[in-house]
């Protein structure tokens, strides 16, 4: 399995997925740079991502407390999602994420 991120500098990456991990996680364990300080507790919203249009369909839906998060983070969009609410398994092979920018 695979996702496909763009960076923040508009720089994309394949990356090699793991069954059962967070989206957050797969980015992280890359070097990728994604705040993700609370460790995926979906409490702090520095894992922001922007899901691929063709990708918002597919995803499972957003929880309450995600959805309250998100109203904390920057540069909020239609397609703004916590990769730490993201659990990847076979439905996201192939997903595509561009990692939001967060103010240093």
């Amino acid at each position: 399995m695979k996702i496909y991120v763009t960076d923040q500098k508009g720089e994309n990456h394949e990356l090699e997925a793991v069954e059962g991990w967070r989206v957050m996680e797969i980015i992280r364990e890359y070097g990728l740079p994604i705040k993700a300080e609370c460790g995926g507790a979906c409490a702090c919203a520095t894992c922001h991502v922007y899901v691929d249009e063709d990708w918002v369909d597919k995803i499972p839906s957003m929880r309450d407390d995600e959805e309250e998060m998100l109203d904390e983070a920057f540069d909020v969009q239609d397609n703004s999602r916590l990769s730490c609410q993201l659990i990847m398994d076979e439905s996201l092979d192939g997903l595509k994420v561009t990692l939001a920018v967060y103010p240093d």
